[in-house]
């Protein structure tokens, strides 16, 4: 057994024909709406326990007893069989068939282990992002309360010799365990009933999604040793349905006109009017085949933003200092188109960000905003340099489609 990978007794619905009412998205992409929408599929939703509600606090009582509702209504359903928890260590091979924007289908593939909750110094465990304080004590309180992975982290196996990825395809072409569906993702589970052959993956091991649950778990590893591993989802980088999709920025904000600002652009980018009938998406890859490039639209026209070759200095004040980061294209948008939009104008500007490139278009159009900027995919191997150079991106790189369901598979840590 891998010292950082391992096998482990997983807790799964035992309704399983009931599993597309009873899973949920992640708990850091549902809104109070979409809380509500799962809620109400079922009184068993995961979204009871992962994301819980308390009614108001009476004069004097509590300030939140949220966490300890979560832990109860948790207990209740093992004591009730709600949960049932597999007899032996195992592993949990899992196929998600969904489609991209551009309409392209495809099958990402993985497998649920438990990985070691050690942070971040023993560089076995890389990240890429910036984490904040607010969702880690929530997330804390949370886990203190339940003693438990209510959702999995997403990790990446570089995988170069492709044994991972050879390995969960080879489970996948037999009969699933389980099946589901979660807005519009087909989902099918296999168990691994015997993980000792299977090649799990050394380090390092670098977070695709879920930064803050991982430094949770390590935090709560420290107030309990025994509690010593987290729910990971591992994905090969070879794996062929692996996608990561552009976050798009669209600011909203009056006073943030294009002519205003195409003279500095002009500095640094060659600067044209997209053609006629051209597929925007699909210009833009191939724009930024060989140096970066971006399209900024506003309501009446849509402009190519192609950086001139050799005028970046090595050092900008608004870009990282890894070469890592600097190489990236959404750093240097975000630092030379994104933030001149938003210096712009007088008033207060809000971004939004979007993975899909149409509608993104579409909100400057009919929805009342200012300016869009579409950037292409950050791709795998850079989200790698980054977690080596032990730098982080800027916010919103990335964006991994598609995200893993919460409640397929909980482990009692």
């Amino acid at each position: 057994m891998s010292d950082l990978v391992a096998p482990f007794r997983g807790e799964r619905y035992a309704a399983a024909e009931r599993l597309s009412a009873l899973i949920a998205p992640p708990y850091d992409v549902i809104d109070q709406a979409e809380r509500a929408r799962y809620a109400a599929l079922a009184a068993e939703n995961i979204v009871h326990v992962m994301l819980p509600e308390a009614p108001p606090a009476p004069p004097g009582g509590p300030d939140d007893d949220r966490y300890r509702l979560a832990a109860e209504r948790l207990a209740t359903w093992r004591r009730t069989g709600v949960l049932r928890r597999d007899p032996q260590p195992v592993l949990y091979v899992l196929a998600q068939d969904f489609t991209l924007p551009t309409g392209e289908r495809l099958t990402r593939r993985g497998v649920f282990a438990a990985v070691a909750a050690e942070g971040y110094e023993p560089r076995r465990i890389r990240p890429h992002e910036r984490t904040h304080a607010g969702p880690k004590a929530d997330r804390l309180a949370l886990m203190r309360a339940t003693a438990t992975n209510i959702e999995s982290i997403f990790v990446l196996a570089p995988d170069r010799d492709r044994a991972l990825a050879n390995a969960v395809a080879n489970v996948s072409e037999g009969k699933p365990d389980a099946t589901a569906e979660l807005n519009g993702v087909g989902i099918r589970l296999w168990i691994v009933h015997a993980p000792s052959p299977f090649p799990l993956p050394p380090s390092p091991l670098y977070i695709a999604d879920g930064h803050h649950r991982y430094e949770t778990a390590s935090a709560y590893a420290l107030e309990n040793p025994a509690a010593d591993r987290v729910l990971a989802l591992i994905v090969s980088a070879q794996d062929p349905g692996l996608a990561v999709l552009p976050t798009h920025r669209v600011i909203f904000g009056t006073g943030r006109e294009l002519d205003r600002m195409l003279p500095r652009w002009r500095e640094w980018f060659d600067v044209l009017p997209l053609a006629s009938g051209r597929d925007p998406v699909a210009t833009l890859a191939s724009l930024g085949q060989g140096r970066t490039a971006c399209l900024v639209a506003d309501r009446s026209r849509i402009l190519t933003l192609l950086l001139k070759p050799g005028v970046l200095p090595d050092r900008l004040p608004s870009l990282a200092q890894s070469a890592a980061v600097r190489d990236l294209d959404v750093a240097r948008i975000e630092s030379l188109v994104v933030k001149e939009i938003l210096g712009a104008g007088m008033s207060t500007p809000i971004v939004r960000y979007v993975a899909d490139a149409k509608e993104a278009l579409e909100m400057v159009q009919h929805g009342g905003a200012a300016m869009a900027v579409l950037l292409n995919p950050t791709k795998v191997e850079q989200v790698f340099a980054v977690a080596d150079a032990g730098d982080v991106m800027p916010p919103k790189s990335t964006y991994f489609v598609p995200k893993v369901p919460s409640g397929l598979v909980l482990r009692s840590v």
